[in-house]
C-alpha cells in the first residue's frame, strides 16, 4: 500500500462552509469554526463536502477553500477535500487543485445526476486516481448522487488496485461497513457516512465516523468513538442516547421541514458561536422555529454543550 492511512482514523466532521446574508462566501466565519473543531479534539477534517454545499459553489471558491483549510489547520489535523464533479475532467482538476493545496486526501462523489453505468463509474474513478498521487476516498452515496453505487466487493477489487484508499459509507445500514472490514479492513480507511446508526457502525468495524451533525457534537462523537476503541460499548452506547436528540431534530423534523445544515447553524448561533448562513436554497430557520430549537436544546441538556455528557 503506497500511503499510511493510520492518520485516518476518528471524527471527521464534514465541515460547515460559512457564507453572508447575501450568500456570499465569509471566509473568516468559516475559519473561526474549523478552528473551533480543532480545539474541540477533533480527528481531522473535510472540506467542501455535502455539508460543506460544495454542490452550491463555483470552482473557484472551491480552490480558496482548499487553500484557506491548508492556513487554518497549518498541520494540526488531516484534512480531506471534497473535488468531486460530475465530469472526470472536472474532477481530476479540482483533485489536482487540492494536492497542490496541500491536502492530506480527496473524498470523490459519485458522478451525480446523469446517472452514468456502473463500468462508467468505475472507470471514473480509475481515471482519477491515475492523475493524482494523494489517497482517494470514495463518497458512495447514491441516495444525493442519483447514480448506481460500488457493491463492497467492488470498492475491495479498487482497493487492490490500488484506486481507492478510503470510502465514506452514506447508508443507514451498517451492513456495508461490516462487509467492507471483513473483505477489506486491514487495507483501506472505513468511514461511516450517515448520522442515523453511527454507535453501530463504529461497534462494526469502521474506522471513523463522518457527517455534517458533527459541526454540533465533534466532543461528544470523539468520546463515543474512544469508548468503542476501548471495546466499552456500554459507555459508547450511552454517549449516542446522548447524540440522539441532535439526530432528531431532522430525522423527525421535531422543528419543520428545515434543512440539516440551517440547524446546526442555529445551534452554533444559540451557543454564542458564528454559525453563517447556507446558501440558498437551504433558508435559515425562521423565528419561531428558533424557539422551538431553543427549548428541544434545554430539554435535552444541549444547551450547554461542555455539561452535555456529565454523568455518562
Amino acid at each position: 500500500m503506497p500511503y499510511d492511512l493510520t492518520p485516518f482514523r476518528g471524527i471527521f466532521p464534514a465541515a460547515l462552509t460559512m457564507f453572508d446574508r447575501e450568500n456570499n462566501l465569509d471566509e473568516d466565519a468559516t475559519a473561526a469554526h474549523w478552528d473551533w473543531l480543532i480545539r474541540q479534539g477533533v480527528d481531522g477534517l473535510v472540506i467542501a463536502g455535502t455539508s460543506g454545499e460544495f454542490i452550491a459553489l463555483e470552482n473557484h471558491e472551491r480552490v480558496r477553500l482548499f487553500r484557506l483549510a491548508a492556513q487554518v489547520i497549518a498541520g494540526r489535523v488531516p484534512f480531506i477535500c471534497g473535488s468531486g464533479h460530475y465530469s472526470t475532467k472536472l474532477t481530476i482538476e479540482m483533485s489536482q487543485t487540492a494536492q497542490e493545496a496541500g491536502a492530506d486526501g480527496v473524498i470523490v462523489i459519485l458522478p451525480y445526476y446523469q446517472n452514468p453505468a456502473k463500468p462508467a463509474v468505475i472507470r471514473h474513478f480509475r481515471d482519477v486516481r491515475a492523475a493524482l498521487d494523494l489517497p482517494v476516498m470514495l463518497y458512495n452515496n447514491p441516495a444525493n448522487s442519483a447514480c448506481v453505487d460500488l457493491n463492497p466487493r467492488e470498492v475491495a477489487q479498487l482497493v487492490t488496485e490500488d484506486v481507492l484508499h478510503m470510502v465514506k459509507s452514506t447508508y443507514a445500514s451498517v451492513v456495508p461497513v461490516h462487509d467492507l472490514s471483513y473483505l477489506a479492513g486491514d487495507r483501506m480507511a472505513i468511514f461511516y457516512g450517515s448520522f442515523q446508526a453511527a454507535f453501530e457502525a463504529l461497534c462494526a468495524g469502521a474506522h471513523g465516523w463522518i457527517s455534517g451533525i458533527l459541526n454540533v457534537a465533534p466532543r461528544a462523537a470523539r468520546e463515543m468513538h474512544a469508548a468503542c476503541l476501548a471495546n466499552d460499548a456500554a459507555r459508547a452506547f450511552r454517549i449516542w442516547k446522548r447524540i440522539l436528540p441532535l439526530v432528531h431534530l431532522y430525522t423527525h423534523q421535531l422543528i419543520g421541514p428545515v434543512s440539516d445544515l440551517a440547524t446546526y447553524r442555529s445551534i452554533l448561533n444559540l451557543w454564542g458561536l458564528r454559525g453563517g448562513y447556507s446558501r440558498n436554497p437551504f433558508y435559515p430557520l425562521d423565528p419561531h422555529q428558533e424557539e422551538t430549537l431553543r427549548g428541544l436544546l434545554e430539554t435535552s441538556g444541549w444547551m450547554d454543550p461542555d455539561t452535555v455528557l456529565d454523568g455518562v
